[in-house]
């Protein structure tokens, strides 16, 4: 556990476990609404077991990150920070992991000269569109009402497979949990930045190994023929399917997840 100064009000929180002999180190970029927790847990110990390493953090305005309440949390500061992360550590033979939009920031980190080893873009690929303005703009407003609990609770159903429903069901639909939050608040801004975000990208000037994670439940992000469309500009592609899955495949089945992750890095020692 460490942390990344910028200035005395911006800091990036991050944790670091350096491969060995050789080994691949997995950069793994959050989600909006996400932080290390979704990694560090078996995700990086098999890593580990593996002799490779690992590299979490949480962009400004997620956990323990701190920000300047007056600035805008947009993709260009976050892939900023990421760039200036991976600088300061120097991390050896980096793949790139991004689930969501952080596949995209990501990918956007190595048209700006991130070297990387490969790249995992799980449940990203996606075509700008009025339907996921629409959702991604209903979202900033929600939490400013219920905070992040009423975004969970309302898309869920729509996000996750119905064994990892089950399983959050206990958790679920408590009014108490709803805290809303103001606009100077990070998840607010990550939010607001994420709506702001242009997702025209050009995914035919990725050079790299390229590994595309979809899961079968993700109702709100996944067009199956916009990312057929889309997969069709990137070089160097592999797709898997997870059928027991829905957007948040590390958190639904981090075994899973971990089994193909490593295949891929495999693949990529040869």
């Amino acid at each position: 556990m460490a942390i990344f100064k910028i200035d005395n009000n911006n800091e990036i929180y991050y944790e670091y476990v350096a491969p060995k002999d050789g080994g691949f180190t997995c950069v793994f970029v959050n989600a909006l609404t996400g932080d290390v927790s979704t990694w560090n847990g078996s995700i990086g110990e098999n890593l580990i077991r593996n002799n490779d390493g690992y590299l979490v953090y949480n962009f400004r305005g997620q956990s323990q990150s701190k920000f300047d309440r007056d600035l805008e949390l947009n993709d260009e500061i976050i892939v900023n920070d990421l760039i200036s992360l991976l600088n300061f550590i120097k991390p050896k033979n980096i793949v790139l992991i991004g689930l969501s939009i952080g596949g995209l920031y990501a990918s956007q980190s190595i048209l700006r000269g991130v070297k990387a080893k490969g790249l995992v873009l799980i449940n990203t690929l996606r075509k700008p569109s009025e339907r996921l303005n629409w959702i991604n703009n209903a979202m900033v407003n929600a939490v400013k009402f219920g905070g992040t609990a009423l975004i969970l609770d309302m898309v869920l159903p729509m996000l996750a497979s119905p064994r990892f429903l089950s399983k959050m069901k206990s958790d679920a639909l408590k009014y108490e949990n709803y805290l809303g939050l103001d606009d100077y608040d990070g998840v607010t801004k990550l939010l607001h930045g994420g709506y702001t975000t242009n997702w025209d990208f050009d995914w035919g000037k990725l050079e790299l190994p390229v590994l595309i994670m979809s899961g079968h439940y993700d109702k709100v992000f996944r067009v199956e023929e916009d990312i057929n469309d889309l997969i069709k500009n990137v070089k160097n592609v592999r797709r898997i399917e997870a059928p027991e899955c829905g957007h948040l495949i590390p958190v639904e089945d981090p075994e899973l997840f971990s089994y193909h992750l490593n295949g891929f890095i495999h693949s990529l020692k040869k």
